[in-house]
């Protein structure tokens, strides 16, 4: 008895040790986060330095985690989820001021006016804005508009207002287009502004942001505990810079699409694929692109899901059908045609130009696509839906390789949940694209070059896997052959 006793002891001792440390990193977290949201930060290259060195110190305190009771251990995490989102919408929108066009959305709905009927800069709505998105410009000598550094918090951008011609400044990008976001989106803009004043700022937005990066928070570690995988590999989420700068700071409505299809995802698994197609419908009337992930949510029932998915999909849109027509399309086209998706060169379909050129990259990475959805639609199952979610939307991400890391909001999830830590790689070479400063001709050779490490991780991943797998039925395959060729005992 008393030899056995200081294991225990031991034990505990551990665990007392695990807080400092992982106080300690959650700390440093913390710190870099919030110079990476900083206002006025004199450092341009803080976000991207900073996202690195928070996925360096996230990497050391998931382990640590470990240690902590595991009663204890999803307050942790979502307390750690929720504290980390303060500091996040402390500030204004660091990297992006997407959320500017959402205010502006939901502020024309509260007044009953359609998003789809008007631009910003249409003086029709000038009694609608407020004076933190819209305020008088200047012109140069030469008659261009001209805006002060710094009057939004976020970039500004120089028009005219229309018909008048008048110079305006604006913290909305684009503001001679309607809006491109689709039924749900504008849904969720409409709730989030509702129960404020309109001259309340990015907040709100901010707000919900920290709320639905919680609750995916929640929704992971409920699926982990299910399947009996480790707690902490929540806090790669909940505390991951991508999240809170992305997802909170920037408020990017890519992370209402991504829970929506993780709640999807749940619900095929437990068996309700019309609930799962409504829940998909959804999450593609958000944004457009988690249709990507229909190939992984087509093995149960999917007649039912595709019928429940187009219907949602549908009816989301007849209210704004009803009232714009075929301006419901917004700006979709001219942004295609503006980011790429229609020219031959560019980042777009990076990979495939290291092949090719002309009209060949495009028509490559389809072919690509087509083969990747193919497989996962041939092997997806109740097992190992995850799997093949994290393969299908990562793959997908890499092929078309878009200039917004935040489209990967919805991949990292399923990372979590299938723990192919890899496709990682793919999150941090857009946040290169995207963030880090670059000029022409290096900028195209940067740009390929980290999605081609991307794709060597992905590919290095994918091989150890199959190799580990190989070896285990290598194993097993030897362990039965032992048993079935031993003596008989008695």
């Amino acid at each position: 008895m008393t030899a056995s006793t200081p294991e225990p002891n031991r034990y505990a001792e551990s665990r007392r040790r695990a807080y400092p440390g992982v106080a300690l990193l959650f700390v440093l977290l913390a710190g870099l986060l919030w110079w990476m949201v900083l206002p006025g930060n004199p450092y341009p290259a803080a976000p991207v330095v900073g996202t690195f060195l928070s996925w360096l110190v996230l990497l050391a305190a998931v382990p640590l985690l470990r240690r902590v009771p595991r009663r204890r251990l999803g307050a942790v995490i979502i307390a750690g989820t929720v504290a980390l989102g303060l500091i996040a919408l402390s500030a204004p929108p660091r990297t992006s001021n997407d959320s500017a066009r959402y205010a502006w959305d939901g502020i024309v709905q509260k007044a009953g006016i359609s998003p789809y009927s008007h631009v910003p800069i249409d003086e029709t709505l000038k009694e609608l804005r407020p004076e933190w998105l819209f305020l008088p410009g200047s012109t140069t000598a030469g008659g261009t508009p001209v805006c002060s550094p710094g009057l939004f918090g976020t970039d500004s951008v120089a028009a005219y207002n229309f018909p008048s011609n008048e110079p305006l400044c604006t913290a909305i990008n684009r503001p001679h287009v309607p809006t491109i976001y689709p039924p749900t989106a504008e849904l969720y803009f409409f709730a989030v502004r509702a129960g404020v004043p309109d001259s309340v700022g990015y907040l709100p937005f901010q707000l919900a942001g920290l709320l639905l990066g919680a609750a995916v928070t929640v929704m992971l570690l409920r699926l982990l505990a299910r399947r009996g995988q480790p707690l902490q590999l929540a806090a790669v989420w909940g505390w991951s810079p991508f999240l809170q700068l992305e997802g909170v700071n920037n408020a990017h409505v890519d992370l209402l699409g991504g829970a929506l299809i993780l709640a999807a995802g749940m619900l095929i698994v437990g068996g309700r694929p019309l609930r799962s197609g409504v829940s998909f419908g959804a999450a593609v009337a958000t944004k457009l692109i988690p249709v990507i992930a229909a190939p992984a949510l087509l093995f149960h029932r999917p007649v039912r899901f595709i019928a429940a998915a187009s219907g949602t999909f549908v009816l989301l849109y007849v209210p704004y059908l009803a009232v714009a027509g075929a301006g419901v399309l917004g700006f979709l086209p001219g942004y295609l045609k503006e980011e790429g998706y229609s020219e031959r060169e560019g980042i777009r379909f990076g990979l495939a130009q290291l092949v090719s050129n002309g009209q060949w990259p495009p028509v490559l990475s389809a072919a690509a696509l087509a083969v990747v959805a193919l497989a996962v639609l041939l092997r997806t199952g109740n097992d190992n839906v995850w799997d093949q979610q994290t393969v299908m939307i990562g793959l997908t991400l890499l092929i078309v390789s878009p200039n917004y890391p935040w489209y990967a909001l919805m991949l990292l999830p399923f990372i979590v949940l299938s723990r192919r830590w890899e496709y990682v790689g793919i999150i941090l070479a857009l946040d290169i694209i995207y963030m880090v400063p670059k000029e022409e001709p290096q900028a195209a050779m940067i740009n390929q070059g980290v999605l081609l490490v991307a794709a060597a991780a992905v590919a290095a991943g994918a091989w150890l896997r199959r190799r580990r797998e190989i070896r285990q039925t290598a194993c097993s395959a030897l362990a039965g052959d032992t048993l079935k060729n031993a003596p008989d005992s008695y």
